[in-house]
């Protein structure tokens, strides 16, 4: 990832697997999260829904380091989502429903190598090694977080939360709980998981006669209405102010959704628009845009930017359909520390900003 200019991220299967492995530092959508930095991972208690208190699922990461900042030299942010469709009713600062983590390390650092990573695939793993991190910490069997929660009975399996321990017994630990030689096999499907797709990056490119769209569509809409006007001058006049009120709604509303539509329409399949330290996020509703002073700044003072920005094509990859309803956004807005504040390698929470595709929702 660089700055300033427009990143694109496009969902593509993996080819191969491994190289959404942690030492491969990828950019990726779902399964279990590959954590960067090994210090201060989020607890359960941050990744909880602050809605309906259940634990949040991982959703997408992206790898984006700071080349002009040795502490960045390596640099994550981490989106978390929950999995129940009426936690994403409300919009504006997210609720706790969703969840974002900013992580960064040096080049020389304790976990990785101070070389690129090999391009060979590594020797084959069994599933439970990638449920404990170097330094020791387990992993939760289920989501792949922190799982501070042993199994009282094999205390080899580990847990982030009461539901997720519930879940592993009654997909299969109750019986390979007392086979320890069949514990770290084969880890089962546990149905929280969003599929997982490699993020593809690629940079934007722009045809000027599609940014001019817009400009122009707006000066035919105002010489229709003033033609409009003209045509029905007889009949009895509706309050002026009301009218031209509405009249600016609906225009304003037209006009963002149609630079919307218009800015994707060459690369439609995108689901991140990454643009740190320069263009802001192209918002889907003239309703809901926050203003500056309800982004809050970050811990260490520094004000929050936007850095990049998910867009609602996501939701085709995440198979999140349930009896007619399902986790939905117009788009979600990132903003990260300005001044990307290094807390002593820790995973920093940094603010989202949730647009619906409707203001009414």
């Amino acid at each position: 990832m660089g700055s300033r200019a427009v990143e694109l991220g496009f969902a593509e299967e993996a080819a191969d697997v491994w190289r959404l492995r942690r030492e491969q530092f990828p950019s990726k959508v779902g399964g279990r999260p590959a954590w960067l930095g090994e210090s201060g991972l989020p607890g359960p208690a941050e990744l909880r829904c602050g809605a309906c208190g259940q634990p949040c699922a991982f959703l997408l990461q992206l790898y984006a380091p700071l080349p002009d900042r040795p502490d960045a030299f390596h640099r994550g942010l981490f989106l978390f989502a929950c999995r129940q469709p009426a936690c994403h009713r409300h919009q504006g600062p997210a609720p706790g429903c969703l969840r974002v983590f900013r992580n960064q390390l040096p080049r020389k650092n304790d976990t990785y190598s101070y070389e690129p990573p090999s391009e060979e695939p590594p020797l084959e793993e069994v599933a439970g090694a990638l449920l404990q991190l170097k330094c020791g910490a387990k992993l939760c069997r289920v989501c792949g977080c922190l799982g501070p929660k042993a199994c009282s009975k094999c205390h080899k399996a580990y847990y982030c939360s009461k539901d997720h321990q519930v879940r592993d017994w009654q997909a299969g630990h109750k019986v390979s709980c007392t086979q320890s030689d069949q514990m770290d096999i084969a880890i089962p499907d546990h149905k929280c998981l969003f599929p997982e797709y490699e993020i593809v990056i690629e940079p934007e490119e722009i045809e000027s006669s599609i940014v001019g769209e817009t400009e122009q569509k707006d000066l035919n809409k105002n010489e229709d209405s003033a033609a409009a006007d003209s045509t029905y001058e007889a009949v009895e006049p509706l309050d002026e102010n009301l009218l031209e009120a509405m009249a600016k709604h609906e225009t304003e509303e037209d006009k963002i959704f149609q630079k919307f539509k218009e800015r994707i329409s060459l690369e439609p399949e995108q689901i991140i628009r990454y643009c740190r330290d320069g263009e802001g996020p192209i918002w889907i509703s003239g309703g809901n845009i926050p203003l500056e002073t309800e982004i809050p700044n970050c811990a260490c003072g520094a004000k929050r930017a936007f850095e990049f920005q998910v867009m609602p094509q996501l939701l085709n990859h995440l198979k999140v359909d349930s009896l007619g309803e399902s986790i939905d956004w117009g788009t979600i807005a990132i903003y990260t520390c300005a001044h990307n504040c290094n807390l002593g390698n820790q995973y920093t929470e940094e603010f989202i900003w949730k647009q619906n595709i409707s203001s009414s929702i």
